[in-house]
């Protein structure tokens, strides 16, 4: 039977990316997910490094944290089912995911990807934005970045499929990384609450 959360109670995540295979950044936003007691950890790629996979997620798994990602440009295919079948966690690149009255949608860039299929990629939101839109809340995920947002600043172009999912689907955040110079720069385009998010992590309420 699905949850529902009260109306007075924000949903609460922490979403960080980018640590490319430091165990130690992981431990670090595994303690601020228990600390902020956070109802969702979303990663938003690159986690893992050239050396080191198996201890990336267990301190979120140990301190009873949920977690789900998108792979991103550092992740193999093979190493995103990895991870997802290790540890039980849900490629939110390939699935959507509903959480009490929460929905969320996003994609991946695995396999090295550092630009995305454009046409591919706004269908695969489409497609599963369907089955979510219809709940209270919204979250799109990926790993690189919208067109016309301010981590363009850095020279690499956005995604122009995100930035169409964005004006269409409206969701209420969406969050990515890839840029690490672009950690916490926020905006809004539409109602849609967009932010960059890296090692450090963030905390987001809803």
């Amino acid at each position: 039977m699905k949850q529902k959360k009260s109306k007075e109670k924000k949903f609460k995540i922490l979403a960080a990316g980018d640590f490319h295979g430091d165990s130690d950044t992981s431990k670090k936003l595994a303690e601020k997910a228990e600390k902020e007691n956070v109802d969702l950890v979303i990663l938003t790629g690159d986690i893992t490094g050239m050396i080191e996979t198996e201890n990336l997620l267990k301190p979120f798994i140990k301190k009873g944290k949920k977690v789900v990602f998108v792979p991103g440009n550092w992740e193999t295919k093979e190493t995103a089912d990895f991870l997802s079948k290790l540890y039980g966690v849900k490629n939110i690149g390939e699935h959507y995911l509903k959480y009490e009255d929460i929905g969320i949608f996003g994609v991946g860039s695995e396999n090295w990807a550092l630009d995305l299929n454009e046409k591919k990629t706004f269908n695969k939101l489409k497609k599963d934005f369907e089955k979510i839109k219809d709940l209270e809340k919204k979250i799109m995920v990926s790993h690189v970045h919208a067109a016309g947002t301010k981590s363009e600043f850095s020279g690499i172009p956005g995604s122009k499929a995100l930035r169409k999912a964005i004006k269409e689907f409206k969701p209420d955040l969406f969050i990515s990384g890839h840029i690490h110079e672009a950690e916490g720069l926020q905006e809004k385009i539409g109602k849609t609450k967009v932010i960059n998010v890296g090692k450090k992590g963030k905390i987001i309420e809803i």
